[in-house]
Formats: C-alpha cells, structure tokens, sequence
C-alpha cells in the first residue's frame, strides 16, 4: 500500500517491516490503510505530535485497534519531519513529527526509478557491490535493475573477485593516497551502507560490545578505518572531546592529525566556547 506522498521505490520495505512486525503486524491487519493514513495526514500537518499525542487522537476514530499500532502505521506510509529542538546541537527535546508537506513544503520526490536510486547510491558509496545496495536499501532483486545499467558503470572486482560497480567519473583514489580522520555520528550510513562492512570496520570495532550499550557509540576513522570512539563533554563555557582508541594508542602523527581534526569539528559545534580541550583516554581492547 503507497500513496501520494510515499516514498514509492523503498515502499515495499516499509510495509513488510509494517506487516511482519510481531508488535504491530496483527493489530493493523485488515485495516483500510488509506483511510488511517489521510486521519494521520490531517492530525500531523496540524501540528507536530509526539507518538502518545497521535495515538489519542487516533483512538477514538479507530476503537479496538491499539493506538500505539495506528502510530507505527503511519510512520511506516507517511513521510515525516522530527522537528527541533529534538537533535539540535547543545540541547534536545520531545520527540515530535509532523508531515514533510507541512514542514517543507510540496516534498521532492526523489529517485523517480530503481536505476535513479542506485545512481544516488553509487555518487555516495561507490564502488559498491549489488549486495551492498540491497544492504542499504531493504530491498532485493537488485541485480535485475543494475545488470542492464552495466554498460553505463565502471565495473571492478575486488580481492575476492566480487563485482564492484561505479559511477564513470567519479573520483578515485590510488590505494596509498591517506584518508585523512573523521568523526563520525552515531548510526553513520558509512557503517551502515555496505554488506562486506570490513571495507571501513575492523576487528577491534568488533570487540567493543557496541551492540550492547546504549546510546550507540560515535567512531573515529583514522585512514578510513574504525580506530576508536569518541564522546563531547559540555560544562559551561569549556567543551571537551575525549578519544579513546583501540587496542594501543594512536601514533604520533595520527594523534596530530585527529587533534587537528576534532579542533575543526567543536569549532563548528561550539563556536562560542572559551575553553576547547582534545583529550586522548588510555585505549580500549574490548570484551
């Protein structure tokens, strides 16, 4: 089930998440999805509401059906906005959505096709395999879409001789140019975006129990690698980051270089800090 405001091409993977969901498959089965998704549109574009506020506006229209349920619904058909002070830099707030059509404005549609969206995918995390994109995507049968495009892509192979596509003029690197740090955020799509994810995470990353703690971790890449985490501390006007590497600390001239960095990155997240500090805590090895 789509309609006018969905996105359509990843449609599919929304309503199999919807209707597969132990939780909430059962109490929205047989329901007339158009219906509860035009209640939803009204309600959202109204005014932004968290998921409790939803769920008692929409349960009076939908009696026996569990609100919590109708919420995951429309948060599975409509395109939505999670809007400040939730996710702004320094502070946070209730989490609230609204429709993207009220927050924006008429939403751009996106990739009007298959072979469009695997073309956005490639400009991002190219070279890239037919498994990586289904990895990112949700979806399968992707192969029937990229093998007619072959003519139009650079195609590689990588060291275990699996196909690599890739968009003709995009950049390349020689396989000794350096990558210089980065920090990333949490649930990053670089960590996400790929089926063979040892082209970016490494052992040590797998040793951290991540999957365990809550919130997820923030990572540093040193020469495109995971190498460690990171968290910012705030007290008044002194802000603080704290790098803990892997397994052994970090070398001279990548803690120069990841100094440098993190100075870059707080002086774009507090400019108006007095006090900056980078700090490196003893390395981690693990569980």
């Amino acid at each position: 089930m789509t309609h006018a405001c969905s996105p359509p091409l990843i449609q599919p993977v929304l309503d199999r998440d919807l209707y597969r969901n132990f939780t909430h498959g059962k109490p929205v089965a047989g329901i007339d999805m158009a219906e509860l998704v035009a209640d939803g549109i009204e309600l959202l574009a109204s005014r932004p509401l968290t998921n409790s506020q939803l769920g008692e506006l929409l349960g009076p229209r939908w009696p026996g059906r569990a609100p919590a349920s109708l919420v995951y619904a429309i948060r599975n058909q409509v395109p939505l906005v999670q809007v400040p002070p939730r996710g702004v830099w320094g502070r946070s707030g209730p989490i609230a959505h609204t429709t993207i059509d009220a927050w924006t404005g008429p939403a751009d549609p996106g990739p009007s096709s298959l072979e469009q969206m695997v073309l956005r995918y490639l400009a991002a995390f190219g070279p890239a395999a037919v498994k990586d994109v289904q990895m990112w995507s949700g979806l399968t049968r992707l192969r029937e879409i990229i093998e007619p495009m072959r003519p139009d892509l650079r195609v590689f192979a990588d060291e275990d001789g699996r196909e690599l596509f890739d968009l003709p003029d995009a950049p390349r690197p020689g396989p000794d140019t350096p990558a210089p740090p980065r920090f990333l955020y949490d649930f990053d799509n670089l960590l996400l975006s790929h089926a063979d994810r040892s082209r970016v995470i490494t052992e040590a990353y797998g040793r951290q129990g991540y999957r365990t703690q809550r919130p997820a971790p923030q990572i540093l890449l040193v020469d495109g690698f995971t190498a460690g985490d990171w968290t910012v501390d705030r007290v008044g006007a002194s802000v603080t980051i704290t790098v803990r590497p892997y397994d052994r600390p970090l070398t001279a001239d990548d803690s120069e270089a990841v100094a440098a960095e993190a100075s870059a990155l707080l002086g774009f997240t507090d400019p108006g800090a007095e006090i900056v500090d980078v700090v490196f805590a003893a390395p981690s090895q693990g569980i």
